[in-house]
């Protein structure tokens, strides 16, 4: 939708569509990813699976052989990797890397009807963040999947590794004010709005249906929101008391 408003010569509305960072299937778009690495030197990268969950088979690379030795053993096109600018500056607390989960219920495209639901958490690491290259391959460190977090050897199940969506913002204001921290879910809510709307015209809309999307957004050092993936049917599983009532209130 971003390369189209800039075709229609609406910069202004394009530029507002910045906020996922470079993402590229791979094998199919190697060769534009190619081209974007070697502008971008020193950048670290993530590659995601298509169609898995948890964090299966995630990985974080940061030279150009090996993007090029995982395409050799990846022969097959529909073995497909989402493969994005890995976000090394995320907001830190205690430390400590974490995402937000934000819940949207889209019950029509024509005309776009959806609800946020409020009450979203976040999901911490349990391991201080680095991007020191000794620990690219510690997904304690990077990965803030829970399926990752509960197999660390600190791991409290009783308190497990989520934190409420209304006591992080109260953190935030804390910390830096109400102004700033209302503004940054306010772009929270436009970045949802907007990836709903690039989609809009592509998503075959029936009258009889709904679909519950899973939105995971980072936040970093400058509290810029920015979309990391969006889970279709996410998972309602409970891993904590907290988790259950959270899960609970959604459904009803």
């Amino acid at each position: 939708m971003k390369k189209q408003l800039e075709r229609e010569e609406r910069a202004l509305e394009a530029s507002k569509f910045d906020f996922f960072p470079g993402t590229y299937v791979l094998p199919q778009e190697f060769g534009m990813w190619k081209e974007e690495f070697k502008q971008r030197q020193g950048v670290t990268w993530i590659m995601k699976p298509i169609a898995k969950s948890q964090g299966k088979g995630i990985f974080l690379v940061n030279k150009l052989s090996q993007v090029t030795d995982w395409k050799r053993d990846h022969p097959d096109p529909s073995d497909s990797y989402i493969i994005q600018r890995y976000l090394d500056n995320p907001y830190l607390i205690g430390g400590k890397k974490f995402d937000l989960r934000i819940y949207c219920l889209v019950t029509s495209y024509s005309p776009l009807t959806a609800y946020l639901y409020r009450s979203g958490f976040g999901r911490f690491s349990f391991h201080r963040f680095t991007m020191n290259s000794r620990d690219m391959g510690n997904s304690y460190v990077h990965l803030t999947n829970v399926a990752i977090q509960k197999t660390a050897p600190d791991y409290d199940p009783n308190a497990g590794c989520k934190w409420d969506l209304h006591h992080l913002k109260m953190y935030m204001i804390s910390k830096h004010g109400e102004g700033p921290v209302n503004e940054l879910f306010a772009n929270i809510q436009a970045l949802i709005i907007r990836s709903l709307l690039a989609v809009q015209k592509v998503i075959i809309n029936d009258k009889h249906c709904f679909e519950l999307y899973g939105y995971d957004i980072l936040i970093d050092d400058h509290l810029k929101p920015w979309l990391l993936e969006v889970n279709a049917s996410p998972s309602l599983t409970a891993d904590t008391w907290m988790d259950y009532e959270l899960k609970f209130a959604l459904l009803t």
